[in-house]
Formats: C-alpha cells, sequence, structure tokens
C-alpha cells in the first residue's frame, strides 16, 4: 500500500518496477528521497510545487517504498541508471534534481555521469566525500544491524538523528510519521543501499566542476553536517545556502514553511 497521498505510477526499467509519483505540469522538478525513507517524504512539497506550475516527479529508488527490492549491494550508479531510465520512459530531458541526504549523493553521481540531463542541483543534507575505511566499516557494521535487529529497533535508533532531537517531542506527528516510513522499509532494500553507499565515489570534484545554478539545504541542528553544507555551497561555481532554522535532517518535514520557501525563491530565479 502506498505512503503517498499521490497517485502511484509504475515504469518497468532496468528489468524492475519502479514507483512513481508525476504531478503538475511545466518545468521537470525530480525529487530523490533519503536512505529508509520513501517517496511520501516529498508529499508536501509535490502538492506545493506542482500548484506552482512545476511538473514534480519523485520516485521511489530501488528497494524503497514501493518500488522492487534487489537485495546484496545497491551502488549509487545503479540508483542513477534507475532515475536515468525513468526520466527516459517519461521523455524528460532536463530536469532540476533535488537529492536528500543518501539520494544527494545520488544527485552529484548523476551529475558526474549526465550532466546534460540536469539544469540546475540541489543537495539537501549530505556529504560530498567518499567514505574512507573507518566509514566503510561502519556503513557494514550498520547494514548487519539492520539485519539482526529488524527495521523497527533501526528506526527507533535511528529518529533522533533524522530529526531533531527537539522536534521528537515537539512535533510529535512529525516523529510518528519519520519512524513509521523508516520501520517500513523493506529490510533488504534498507541493508543494500548501506552497503552500497559505503563504496560511493567522491564527488568534490563534481560539485567543484558543476556550472549551473544549485542550492544546498541543511537543518541548522542536522546531526550529520558538521560544516558541510557550507563547504559544499562554496564548492559549487554558483552555490547559494539556504540553512533552515529549528530542525535536523529532514528540513522538509521539519520546517516546510520555510523550506519550501527557500526552495521556492531558488526555483523562481531559474525561471
Amino acid at each position: 500500500m502506498s505512503r503517498s497521498a499521490f497517485t502511484t505510477h509504475t515504469a518497468h526499467v532496468n528489468d524492475i518496477d519502479l514507483a512513481y509519483t508525476d504531478e503538475g505540469q511545466g518545468a521537470p522538478l525530480v525529487l530523490l528521497h533519503g536512505h529508509a525513507y520513501d517517496r511520501s517524504m516529498w508529499d508536501g512539497q509535490v502538492k506545493a510545487f506542482s500548484e506552482q506550475g512545476w511538473r514534480v516527479i519523485a520516485p521511489d529508488l530501488r528497494g524503497f517504498g514501493e518500488s522492487e527490492v534487489t537485495p546484496g549491494i545497491v551502488y549509487t550508479e545503479e540508483f542513477v541508471a534507475d532515475v536515468i531510465a525513468l526520466l527516459d520512459e517519461l521523455q524528460v530531458q532536463r530536469a532540476v534534481l533535488l537529492g536528500f541526504s543518501m539520494a544527494g549523493q545520488v544527485a552529484m553521481q548523476l551529475v558526474e555521469s549526465h550532466p546534460e540531463r540536469v539544469s540546475a542541483l540541489i543537495i539537501n543534507d549530505t556529504v560530498p566525500q567518499a567514505e574512507d575505511a573507518a566509514g566503510r566499516r561502519r556503513r557494514h557494521v550498520a547494514a548487519d544491524g539492520i539485519v539482526s535487529g529488524g527495521m523497527d529497533a533501526y528506526g527507533e535508533s535511528a529518529l533522533p538523528k533524522m530529526i531533531w532531537e527537539d522536534n521528537v517531542q515537539r512535533l510529535p506527528e512529525v516523529a510518528k510519521t519519520v519512524l513509521e516510513m523508516i520501520q517500513a522499509s523493506p529490510l533488504e532494500g534498507a541493508t543494500a543501499a548501506m552497503r552500497g553507499r559505503a563504496e560511493r565515489n567522491d564527488f568534490v570534484e563534481t560539485l567543484k566542476n558543476f556550472d549551473k545554478p544549485a542550492l544546498v539545504i541543511a537543518g541548522d541542528n542536522d546531526a550529520f553536517d558538521g560544516g558541510a553544507a557550507q563547504r559544499m555551497a562554496e564548492l559549487l561555481p554558483h552555490g547559494e545556502l539556504a540553512v533552515i532554522t529549528n530542525c535536523g535532517h529532514t528540513p522538509n518535514m521539519e520546517n516546510p514553511e520555510e523550506f519550501d520557501a527557500a526552495l521556492g525563491t531558488f526555483l523562481g530565479k531559474l525561471s
């Protein structure tokens, strides 16, 4: 059953069925969700920006939501191949691309391998560096933990990092939605993506070479940021930075008014 409020469409790409939302008319805006989330995280933005004249496309990435699960390891390049195949299916040649967290790295990989398909880039609460040996180990240990403990336990442990701890108390409905979304994620899909992230490429040079409009968005209390957003905005030749207040790793759900305003300002300048 779909968690998204919007109609589920399905495309058969790269030998899997990929579920996606496709709402509105106009220039395409592609929204990519993060690890152990699904496309329903973007429902607020799908509504807001489809009403503002954008065609908003939000897929469930391979292994998440209603899309097909492929076990083992799913690499960043495979997510990119699926997104490109979906855009081909939808006859979208160029799009504004927004990637959140894990999918920020998917977006950077897509920019690296298919720059002609991206008219502008938005990266939201992510980092561009490849994992070092310790980081790779952490990813595989985390994947092992998901396998042994299950998605319910993983969701409980991840929640105070995915949204600001203050908002777990202040925004109980948001916390509940995020927790349920993580816990509903297919275990094999979550572990396959976690292991694939351990082997991702380094995107520092990709950002330096991206000569198109770009926006970096981060929550002011993102547990994973450590100054990464500021550094990415400085790496990008045309980079802008929007820091969303009173939120953690998931600003579009924790402070949607401020998030949508920052995104809307950036998108407005593109037209």
